[in-house]
């Protein structure tokens, strides 16, 4: 008989939420832009350790997932959604609702632009968005560290459009730390007083079955590269703890027989790949060795129609 999930990071952590001292800020902080902007890696950094998956495939977030970020006079919950544009099909329909949800249950909005290529009409169309909601917004220009050493023309066009709003902005670089300490600085500013709302060594909200599940589709985004990008969706069909080791079975979904083709590869090597990758990563996370098996399904339409993406486990509007 297959054992119940592994408890969540917040279930270890225990119900014993301290106190928080006089002045203790906190809240919850919506990371929102276009896809591909960085989104993902600054809150992996915001953190201090991975909670989302990242990969230079546009729009590789896909649900709304809570990182949380301690320190001795805050706590921000930051909320990374999916890159909000303009969908196509109904999976890009869920990803931009989810996305724009999130922004109405959260205390402030970071704002994340790729500033080493000039303002566009995908940032401008954020910016709409954003300019009719009442939240305060922090304007974070990343990719400080792919810029020109003349990026002065760069920069205006946010700074601008961040004057222009009312926006406080801040330049920083996910992939390499530079400004994040001054970024949350600005962060916290906007939050009000208020409680711990995790225990103080929580990073995220997420169970670890979306944890796991989150882990094999990076890697799949990784072996596959730009071949299978979106057509790819994780179930974990089980779990089974043991002393010696946690047992998980995986299935990958695609949309074509040509990519289950790609996936499985050349006797199998590609699966292989993602297989040892995926473990390694999941490893850490349960602290504890893993054995992992995947299967690959062919699942047709599976993004155009909202039951499969229901019991895929997307989280859909009502």
């Amino acid at each position: 008989m297959a054992a119940e999930d592994p408890p969540t990071a917040l279930e270890r952590a225990g119900d014993a939420i301290p106190v928080a001292p006089e002045g203790f800020r906190s809240g919850f902080v919506g990371i929102v832009g276009r896809p591909n902007v960085g989104k993902s890696t600054l809150i992996n950094r915001l953190v201090g350790q991975q909670v989302a998956i990242t990969s230079s495939v546009a729009q590789t977030t896909r649900n709304c997932l809570q990182g949380i970020a301690t320190g001795e006079q805050a706590q921000l919950i930051f909320v990374d959604t999916p890159g909000i544009h303009k969908p196509h099909h109904e999976l890009a329909r869920v990803l931009v609702a989810n996305a724009r949800n999130a922004i109405d249950a959260v205390d402030a909005v970071l704002f994340v632009v790729d500033a080493s290529v000039p303002l566009g009409g995908g940032d401008r169309f954020v910016a709409r968005l954003l300019a009719a909601s009442p939240l305060p917004v922090v304007l974070a220009l990343n990719k400080r560290d792919r810029q020109p050493p003349d990026c002065q023309p760069l920069d205006a066009g946010y700074t601008e459009l961040a004057q222009a709003n009312g926006w406080s902005c801040c330049k920083v670089s996910a992939a390499t730390g530079a400004g994040l300490e001054a970024l949350q600085q600005q962060l916290v500013a906007q939050l009000p007083v208020g409680p711990y709302y995790y225990p103080p060594d929580a990073v995220t909200d997420r169970p670890e079955r979306f944890i796991m599940a989150e882990a094999i589709r990076e890697q799949v985004l990784y072996q596959t590269r730009n071949e299978i990008p979106h057509s790819v969706a994780i179930t974990i069909d089980r779990i089974e703890e043991a002393p010696e080791q946690t047992a998980i079975w995986a299935t990958i979904c695609v949309e074509r027989k040509s990519q289950k083709g790609i996936l499985i590869g050349k006797h199998g090597s590609v699966l292989k790949a993602i297989g040892t990758a995926a473990r390694e990563r999941i490893q850490a996370i349960v602290a504890g060795k893993v054995h992992l098996e995947l299967f690959v399904r062919v699942q047709p339409k599976w993004r155009q129609s909202r039951r499969q993406l229901a019991e895929l486990g997307y989280e859909l509007e009502a």
